[in-house]
């Protein structure tokens, strides 16, 4: 845990996901990483990790880091989709031709 008590994510760079360990399960949320993008393509969180918010904090993670990288987003997993449409903040992010299949600002 860090100093606030909070888990990190970590970005497994070598196994392309931001990954979250607790008590020896691993909650990951995969990519694939372009030159201008990255494709966030599966988010998986463990039974015994469920309703801890372990999903969204790899969500926010990865935007996060996308952001900090100048990297546009394409949510190919449902988990990152569901999570941009919902917050309006993150649709800066999600590359042009994403934003224009969801009837989104160009």
């Amino acid at each position: 845990m860090s100093m606030n008590g909070e888990i990190p994510v970590r970005d497994n760079r070598a196994k392309d996901r931001f990954e979250i360990e607790v008590d020896g399960h691993l909650a990951i949320a995969q990519y694939i990483l372009a030159p201008d993008h990255i494709i966030f393509t599966h988010t998986e969180v463990p039974p015994e990790l469920g309703g801890r918010g372990l999903a969204t904090r790899l969500v926010e993670a990865g935007l996060a880091s996308a952001r900090e990288r100048h990297l546009s987003v394409i949510p190919r997993c449902s988990v990152f989709g569901r999570y941009m449409i919902k917050h309006p903040e993150t649709h800066t992010l999600m590359a042009p031709e994403i934003r224009a299949t969801l009837g989104l600002p160009v």
